[in-house]
C-alpha cells in the first residue's frame, strides 16, 4: 500500500507540515509506504511556468500516480488554500486522483476559514478525479504550541482528530485496493 503526503505550505516549520509528519508516522507504523512531496521544494520556475516536463515535477506527478491515497495539507491564506499548492495541482493530469482516497488537512488562524477547504480545495480535488474525499481535518493555529528546537506541537485534541481522519483513510486505502483488485478481475465488456 502506498500513500503520498502533499505539503502546500511555503514554510518548512509549519503547522500543516507538522500534521503531515504525524500522519506519515501513523501510516508507517501500519506498514503503509509513504512518500512525501513538499511543493515548496519543487523548482519555482517550473511551477510558475506550468512546466510539467521538468524532471522534479515529473517525479512528483509520478508519485501521485502511484499512490493509493493522497494526504493534502495546506495553510489557509486569504480564505483559500496556498498558491504554491494550486500551482502544483494545476500540473497534475485531469484524472490524477481517480480511484484514490484523499484526506485534506488545513490549518488556519481561526474557525472562520474552516469552509475554505469545502469551497476552494475540494472542488479542485474533484476536478482531478477524486471521488472519495474524506472529511477535512481543520486545525486552528491556537491548537499548536511552538517549542524551541522541536517546532510546532499539536494538542492532544488535534492528534485525536487527526487519528480519526487517518483511521478513515486506512479504511479507504483498503477499499481502494479492493476496488482496484476487483476491477482487474472483472471481465471487460465492450459496448460496440
Amino acid at each position: 500500500m502506498h500513500a503520498v503526503t502533499l505539503a502546500g505550505s511555503v514554510a518548512r516549520a509549519s503547522r500543516s507540515e507538522r500534521l503531515l509528519g504525524i500522519a506519515a508516522e501513523y501510516l508507517c507504523v501500519r506498514h503503509v509506504r509513504v512518500d512525501r512531496i513538499a511543493v515548496r521544494e519543487l523548482p519555482p520556475a517550473a511551477l510558475m511556468h506550468g512546466d510539467a516536463t521538468d524532471d522534479a515535477i515529473v517525479r512528483a506527478i509520478d508519485l501521485v500516480a502511484q499512490a493509493d491515497v493522497v494526504i493534502v495539507a495546506t495553510p489557509v491564506y486569504k480564505a483559500a488554500y496556498s498558491g504554491v499548492l494550486k500551482a502544483f495541482l494545476d500540473l497534475l493530469p485531469q484524472n490524477a486522483l481517480r480511484d484514490k482516497a484523499v484526506l485534506p488537512i488545513a490549518t488556519g488562524g481561526s474557525t472562520a476559514h474552516m469552509l475554505a477547504v469545502d469551497y476552494a480545495l475540494k472542488p479542485v480535488l474533484a476536478a482531478l478525479g477524486a471521488r472519495y474525499v474524506l472529511g477535512t481535518v481543520y486545525v486552528v493555529d491556537s491548537d499548536f504550541a511552538f517549542i524551541e528546537g522541536a517546532g510546532f506541537q499539536a494538542t492532544n485534541d488535534v492528534e485525536r482528530r487527526l487519528d480519526e481522519g487517518l483511521a478513515h483513510l486506512v479504511k479507504a486505502l483498503h477499499w481502494t485496493r479492493q476496488r482496484k483488485a476487483g476491477a482487474a478481475l472483472s471481465p471487460h465488456v465492450d459496448s460496440a
